[in-house]
């Protein structure tokens, strides 16, 4: 064999070894979640940025139909087949995940010191001394209305609550719309966009939500029975039939521009954005009265916690390290307009109703809802008797004192901070 025939062939070994050596480095790391709809965005926006800023770590984002994802996960993870990392419901789904041994504790994550305690919340034991999921994204409660409507009647957007049913009588007088667009048939709808909305105001956000939680304070206080004391006002400002009307037909009534204002939360900017064809503003929830500080629902809705099976942990922490830096912050706050990072990092939005909301947040303290931690794990579920006391009372068909009575007897009867 000829001298340089030999060279040659040790250069193309040379090379491949090389090649085997870097691909040998090399790891891919899986992402299991439930939201299906937002592949692309994962696909084409989220992951090259990571991967660009982590050579050598490759991510696939397997995502299962959100009916099926709790069913599914449980079932990969008692197989041992579930993905390196694990997006994360709020509260007690990921809570019972951690529970059995199936989210890693990722406290001491250098990522976490990126993240105040209320957001982390969601995601830590009762105690606040263990988190295991990062905290990736909210959703913050207002109301969206008409822009053009606003300009026709003449009116702005309010700041105290009697500004707030002033501007609501104006409309109602003007005949041409709906005032705001909400109905009851699904009870949820009543108190996530109603009572949840603009209770922080009453109930001074944190210091209410934890009153209720060490059993300081009681449903039946004051500042826990006002808010159903203004939503109960509401019931002449939702239209004829609004008893009946569901959350599609709310969302439908105020997109095709027959109501001027929609009782909202911030998960709706994508859609409206592609179904109303005029311009939207936002108001937070006026406050009781005039000075005082405001507070905002700003909820936690999503995570990403570690697999503690994961066959490449560094690669994965290097992801959820990765998840609380400014770089992501802006980069899924821009590409799901209405789910805001809840990182300390500034975010600069391009969707101009996103930043109606997410500016909130520079002049209010912002909170989560109240019955979500803790207060739902019994029977009667707090929450869902929550969504019941609401639509009674702006149908009428239940004082505001007697739905605050119910709802603490029944959180009393299994609840022992509540007992006192």
């Amino acid at each position: 064999m000829k001298r340089s025939t030999l060279r040659n062939l040790l250069l193309v070994s040379t090379f491949l070894g090389s090649v085997a050596m870097a691909n040998a480095a090399d790891v891919t790391i899986s992402i299991e979640s439930w939201r299906s709809e937002d592949l692309a965005i994962w696909q084409n926006k989220i992951i090259p940025a990571f991967e660009k800023a982590n050579p050598g770590i490759h991510v696939k984002f397997t995502p299962t139909s959100p009916a099926e994802y709790d069913a599914a996960l449980n079932s990969r993870l008692a197989g041992g087949t579930a993905g390196d990392l694990i997006t994360c419901r709020p509260f007690d789904q990921s809570l019972g995940v951690y529970k059995k041994g199936n989210l890693a504790d990722i406290t001491n994550l250098d990522a976490m010191k990126n993240f105040a305690d209320v957001a982390k919340s969601a995601w830590s034991t009762d105690d606040g001394k263990v988190t295991f999921c990062v905290p990736m994204a909210s959703v913050i409660h207002g109301f969206i209305y008409n822009k053009d409507a606003f300009k026709e009647l003449g009116i702005t957007p309010p700041k105290t609550e009697d500004e707030f049913f002033a501007m609501l009588a104006k409309i109602k007088a003007n005949g041409n719309y709906v005032p705001m667009a909400m109905g009851t048939h699904d009870e949820w709808e009543a108190n996530t966009m109603g009572y949840y909305n603009i209770g922080p105001n009453y109930w001074k956000g944190e210091t209410g939500r934890l009153g209720l939680i060490k059993g300081s304070e009681k449903l039946t206080d004051k500042q826990w029975v006002d808010p159903f004391v203004s939503i109960a006002k509401w019931k002449d400002y939702l239209g004829d039939g609004f008893e009946a009307q569901t959350y599609s037909d709310s969302q439908n009534m105020f997109t095709l521009g027959r109501a001027a204002i929609y009782p909202a939360g911030s998960w709706e900017i994508s859609g409206f954005n592609t179904q109303a064809d005029f311009k939207m503003g936002a108001f937070k929830p006026p406050v009781p009265k005039a000075g005082q500080e405001c507070y905002i629902s700003d909820h936690t809705d999503i995570g990403m916690g570690m697999n503690p099976a994961s066959k490449n942990p560094k690669a994965a922490k290097a992801f959820l390290n990765w998840l609380g830096t400014a770089e992501f912050a802006s980069l899924y706050s821009n590409a799901l307009p209405g789910f805001f990072s809840l990182s300390k990092h500034t975010v600069k939005l391009t969707d101009p109703l996103a930043q109606d909301f997410v500016s909130w947040r520079k002049d209010c303290k912002s909170t989560i809802r109240p019955t979500y931690q803790i207060l739902s794990r019994g029977t009667p579920n707090l929450e869902t008797e929550m969504g019941n006391a609401s639509a009674n009372v702006i149908k009428g068909t239940e004082t505001p004192k007697a739905a605050a009575e119910r709802l603490q007897k029944g959180l009393a009867s299994w609840y022992k901070p509540q007992q006192k």
